[in-house]
């Protein structure tokens, strides 16, 4: 066994030397080389993104594996598969146009033998550039949900789960008991939408005994305009969509539903709702047939959470324009829709857009 796996679903990511310098901060960890493995894992590139995951294993044979997907199934599948032959005690995520400082995971798992946690999260940053200089800091997790887990910090975990790949886990929270390179794949992650961290987020939060926070940016969340958290398309939303549905069979299934109906409503809400409704809605969106769309989505809402404006969550932390919008369109979506178009005319044309 390895100390860590360190898992890396690649895309398209060779232009701009993106995928080079995530690969770069992985190498130069400072944990010794033999203690740990990036398992790369490119989801059929069309660029040369595996040609340079095969220069990588060949420079670094001792821990760096290159593989390639037979069929794009986008990251859960290429997660799924790393997975399967990760072979470290703790496991790890990046994405391909991220990167990490050098003593990352060798900070966090210190921190984990330490306390005795099982999981351990960090900040990060967003960057525009590649640089280590830190830019906009996020505060990934907070103290009030650290330390051995109880029914308050679970829930504070549900609310504000954070980024999956900012963290490190110990396997059992992922992979169970789980024997590596038994099967060439694993069923972790849904597979062919964005958004399969949401969907299974919360069943790892639930594993886990004990969770560690440390309050610094340690993670570089690099912004760039081919990154899919900047496109909307209905592919995109529907997938949104999916995920949030899958938070609800994730929840029954492991047996935390009702234990945590009001955390799991809210999650949903947002997911699944409340961020959709105001990506489909604008007219720069683009989606054809927003109307409908909108429509389609306000009327599973109501059927999956008829109650779900009297979460106190969601009274505490959506915006109150954003309730005002609700409220109208669990009324009268045509009202609604009208309303919302005519708001945004005359706000657009205020602003000279």
């Amino acid at each position: 066994m390895k100390k860590l796996s360190i898992i890396v679903p690649v895309y398209n990511m060779a232009a701009d030397g993106k995928l080079d310098y995530c690969l770069k901060s992985l190498v130069a960890q400072t944990l010794e080389p033999k203690d740990f493995e990036i398992i790369a894992v490119d989801d059929c590139s069309t660029d040369n993104s595996y040609d340079i995951l095969l220069d990588y294993s060949k420079k670094y044979p001792d821990n760096f594996i290159a593989i390639r997907s037979e069929v794009n199934h986008h990251q859960g599948g290429a997660k799924n598969i790393g997975l399967a032959v990760a072979k470290g005690e703790w496991l790890g995520f990046i994405d391909a146009d991220d990167w990490i400082v050098p003593d990352y995971y060798e900070r966090l798992i210190k921190k984990a033998e330490e306390t005795g946690a099982d999981m351990v999260g960090c900040d990060y940053c967003f960057v525009d550039k590649h640089t280590f200089e830190v830019g906009k800091v996020v505060h990934n997790n907070n103290f009030s949900q650290t330390g051995v887990m109880d029914k308050e910090r679970y829930k504070n975990l549900l609310i504000e789960t954070g980024s999956l790949v900012v963290k490190v886990y110990k396997r059992e929270i992922i992979v169970g008991d789980y024997i590596p390179g038994t099967k060439e794949k694993l069923d972790v992650f849904p597979e062919d939408i964005f958004y399969e961290d949401n969907a299974v987020s919360n069943t790892w939060m639930i594993r886990s005994k004990h969770f560690e926070y440390i309050e610094e940016p340690l993670y570089f969340y690099y912004q760039h305009n081919a990154s899919t958290v900047h496109s909307i398309s209905e592919k995109n939303l529907e997938d949104r969509m999916t995920a949030g549905r899958q938070i609800l069979t994730e929840a029954k299934e492991n047996g935390y539903f009702d234990d945590y109906k009001d955390e799991i409503e809210f999650q949903y809400t947002v997911l699944f709702y409340v961020n959709t409704l105001f990506s489909v809605m604008p007219r720069k969106s683009g989606i054809k047939n927003s109307y409908g769309f909108a429509k389609k989505l306000a009327k599973e809402m109501k059927e999956t959470f008829p109650g779900f404006q009297k979460n106190k969550y969601y009274i505490e932390k959506v915006h109150a324009e954003e309730k005002k919008l609700i409220k109208m369109q669990m009324k009268s979506h045509l009202l609604f829709y009208i309303y919302y178009r005519l708001l945004w005319f005359y706000r657009d044309l205020r602003n000279g857009r």
